[in-house]
């Protein structure tokens, strides 16, 4: 799976900030779990085999 672009970032992170309720001052902390969530996504899928990696 290629790495994630900024946008795809940009967006989970703003997903990450709303459910948290939009607390102000933590930009940074959003937008590095949305990035380490993203990285790690194709880890948890299913589908992936040894051929995949």
């Amino acid at each position: 799976m290629p790495e994630p672009t900024e946008q795809q970032i940009r967006e989970r992170a703003h997903q990450l900030w709303e459910q948290a309720g939009k607390p102000e001052g933590r930009e940074q902390e959003f937008w590095h779990a949305a990035e380490q969530e993203l990285r790690n996504e194709d880890k948890s899928n299913p589908t992936r085999t040894p051929d995949t990696l």
